[in-house]
């Protein structure tokens, strides 16, 4: 919890108990329904939470925004964003029911009341939204393939509708088509080790 105020100070009492929650949540349920890692249950601020806070550091999600999680797994980057954001209105989306089922349950324990969740496809999701976020789970070229038509074709807020995207690594050839994509070191913002690679890619359509 101190890796989280370290880099976001000032957030409020409830934030910080929501936060502190999550530690307990996650390793309760998944000792049930294993949906992070041992090593990462033991890493959680470093590994999952402060990574999924990274897009916090390119755009601070505004009020009345609605923000869509692909493939959320158990819950990343949007419940963290959920609780930093609490005037936005985060949308989670994973095909693997139980992955959805312990998100839920989190969702719940935090008394979070901006999220909801969908086990399904993206594909699948009707409606569109302001931005889409997810941590890298496929190609860039495949990601835009299922996401497409999702986002609202008018940008209601000054950040352009678009996709903030978590990665790592050397990306420019699975970025060679899309020029128009800008990336964000997490290294630049956090000073742990972990993040020396790690990147926001935030792509406009």
């Amino acid at each position: 919890m101190e890796l989280i105020l370290k880099y976001f100070p000032d957030l409020t009492e409830n934030q910080i108990r929501q936060f502190t929650l999550l530690q307990a949540l996650y390793e309760d349920w998944n000792l049930k329904i294993n949906v992070v890692s041992r090593k990462d249950v033991d890493e959680l601020y470093l590994r999952h939470v402060l990574h999924s806070l990274g897009i916090a550091k390119v755009i601070a999600f505004p009020k009345g925004a609605q923000v869509m999680d692909v493939g959320t797994g158990g819950g990343f980057p949007g419940i963290p964003l959920a609780i930093l954001f609490p005037e936005a209105q985060f949308t989670l989306v994973d095909s693997i029911g139980k992955k959805i089922k312990v998100v839920d349950e989190v969702v719940v324990g935090l008394g979070l009341k901006n999220v909801k969740t969908h086990n399904r496809r993206v594909e699948e999701i009707r409606g569109s939204y302001d931005y889409i976020i997810s941590r890298a789970v496929a190609q860039m070229d495949t990601f835009v393939h299922w996401t497409k038509g999702k986002l609202k074709k008018q940008s209601a807020f000054p950040m352009q509708n678009g996709i903030f995207y978590l990665k790592g690594g050397d990306l420019s050839e699975e970025l060679a088509g899309y020029p128009q994509a800008l990336l964000y070191d997490l290294k630049d913002h956090f000073e742990e080790e972990f993040f020396d690679t790690k990147k926001v890619v935030y792509l406009k359509p």
